[in-house]
Formats: C-alpha cells, structure tokens, sequence
C-alpha cells in the first residue's frame, strides 16, 4: 500500500511566535496517532524551532526550497547539508510561486532534485498546469514535460525518496478547486507516464499528492479516488483543527 502523506506548506506566513502557536494548537489537538505521515514546511527562520518543538511528535519537518549547490557565494540561499544539520532531511521543490516568481526551471529544477537525492534527502516535487493550459486541452502534455524534464533521468532507486505533489494552478488560492474526479484523471495519468518512463514499480509505488485548495470539507472526496495519495495543504494547514480534520481524511 501507498504512503498517505498530508504536507502543510505554510509558505512565507507567521513568525516565530506564530508558528509556536500554530505548533501548540497541533500537538494539543492531535489526541491520536495519525494514520497519514504527516509534515509542516515552516519558513526557513522557523525550521529549527520547528524541529525542537515536533521531535517528539510523528509529524516530518520540511523545507519549502533549498539551493542545488553545496556551499558557494549564493547569498540568501540555503543548502541540504545546511537542512540535515538542523535536522531537516525533506525538501519542497518546484513548488508553482518558486516557477512563477522566481523563474526556477525545469533544467534547474533537475539539478535541486539532483543535489537532493545526492544527499540522501526526500524531495515533494511539484508541477501543474495553468489555467490557460488547461482550456488549450494543453495540461497532460504540459505535466508530461515538467516531469520528463526535471525528474526521469533519475535512477529507478532515487524514486524511493520522490513524492509527486500534482497542483493545478489555476486552483491554489482561488477558491477553485479541481473536481475529485479532474484529479483522479491527472494523478492516474501521472502513474501511467511513471509506468511508461521509470517503471511499473515506481509508477505503483511512488505516492501522488494532491495540490489545490484542500479543504476540510472536500479532502475525505479527493483522498478517496484511487490514484490520489494525500495532499499538499496551504491556507488550510495555517489553522490546526482545520489541518487535523484533512490529516484525519483517510
């Protein structure tokens, strides 16, 4: 069976008292052992005291970006030894706000993953298509290339710290919100491109997380579709009880 994964990317929202509070509310509200594997992507200034303050919970700690170079004159860029030195070893990577406003690449996106897996990090790969793509009938030739470009030169035992995080973009932050059945389609042509690239194992085993305005009142409906492994939470993370409820979805 499929890891079930729900990551909170708290993006760049609350400072360290914040995030202490968000982080009390959590540990408060969690009266049971989750099902899913649970994770939180706090901002960079927040990762260690995140960590601290979740170790002796099951919930991962993530980062939301990291650099593709060891060490070097990249001002204002973290690297993975830097993560893993605070004990953070997952990385958010290609996320739709990085590609937008910051121009990352599927060819420098390729060398992150890289450096990622180089070591030994696990890495929540996102890619999905804009509006525009979609109404071109344009979307599973774009994700196609997002995914070919940056991720199936891997090796077939890299993929064991890959997790695909599918967001439709034209539902993040919106309000709109793909159809259950809109993200059952992608996610099972998702597999079918791993199957058809990679191979049958990783296209079986490789989980596909769902990222686009997941709610506590539609998550149980989009987790429940076949292909569909969890989510990647955003606004909805940033309240505990609402985030627990999506945990609690499966």
């Amino acid at each position: 069976m499929r890891e079930q994964i729900v990551a909170g990317n708290w993006k760049m929202n609350n400072d360290l008292a914040e995030t202490e509070e968000l982080l009390g509310e959590m540990k408060m509200q969690m009266v049971k052992e989750p099902e899913a594997t649970v994770m939180v992507a706090p901002a960079f200034t927040n990762l260690y005291p995140t960590f601290q303050a979740l170790k002796d919970t099951p919930v991962i700690v993530a980062a939301q970006n990291m650099h593709e170079s060891e060490n070097g004159a990249f001002t204002g860029e973290i690297s993975a030894k830097m993560l893993q030195s605070i004990g953070v070893t997952t990385v958010i990577l290609g996320h739709s706000e990085r590609r937008a406003y910051f121009h990352e690449t599927n060819e420098q996106l390729a060398k992150k993953v890289d450096a990622a897996i180089a070591a030994e990090m696990r890495v929540i790969f996102c890619f999905g298509e804009e509006l525009e793509d979609r109404k071109n009938d344009k979307h599973f030739s774009l994700v196609e290339s997002q995914l070919k470009e940056a991720l199936f030169h891997l090796s077939e035992d890299a993929w064991k710290n890959i997790i695909l995080a599918y967001e439709p973009v034209w539902a993040i932050g919106t309000g709109e919100t793909a159809s259950p059945e809109q993200a059952q389609e992608m996610h099972k042509h998702i597999r079918t491109l791993l199957k058809d690239n990679v191979s049958a194992n990783v296209a079986e085993n490789t989980s596909i997380l769902y990222g686009g305005s997941v709610k506590p009142a539609n998550a149980r409906e989009i987790f429940a579709k076949e292909d569909v492994d969890g989510g990647l939470i955003g606004g909805a993370s940033l309240k505990a009880v609402d985030f627990l409820e999506i945990v609690n979805s499966f």
